[in-house]
């Protein structure tokens, strides 16, 4: 198995919700939307989808009753500080919960950390240090 992931989907508990925090919020456009799953232009990268959490649950074999930290972060890494701090007021805006504002991290980079309304957590980050970065944008 190589190191490589076809694409994300995430179990959301409202899908309209969902759908506006990313569309309107943070100005992702949609790519295919069959009802019970949605799907982002993904720009040449991993694609990212929703889907109901009861039914991705279900299709997965897992309880959809989770709590508390799932283990899994989706991390976002931009060209500048600044970048960071308008990403994370975009989130901020369109419903997002601040857990770590914009700032200097220990290793020396810069980010933030915010969940998007269904709780996943999004880690956005920048360094200087890097040239082979895996950049979103």
């Amino acid at each position: 198995m190589k190191a490589h992931v076809s694409s994300i989907l995430l179990g959301v508990r409202d899908m309209d919700r969902a759908k506006q925090f990313y569309t309107e919020g943070l100005g992702w456009k949609v790519q295919s939307d069959f009802g019970i799953s949605v799907f982002f232009a993904s720009d040449g990268a991993s694609p990212v989808g929703f889907y109901s959490r009861e039914g991705l649950a279900a299709q997965v074999g897992a309880d959809q009753e989770g709590s508390g930290f799932s283990g899994l972060v989706l991390t976002y890494v931009v060209r500048s500080e600044s970048r960071v701090d308008e990403i994370m007021e975009e989130a901020r805006k369109a419903g997002a919960t601040v857990l770590k504002p914009a700032g200097a991290l220990p290793w020396g980079g810069y980010g933030g950390t915010f969940a998007d309304p269904e709780g996943y957590i999004w880690s956005l980050g920048y360094s200087a240090q890097g040239t082979d970065q895996p950049y979103a944008e």
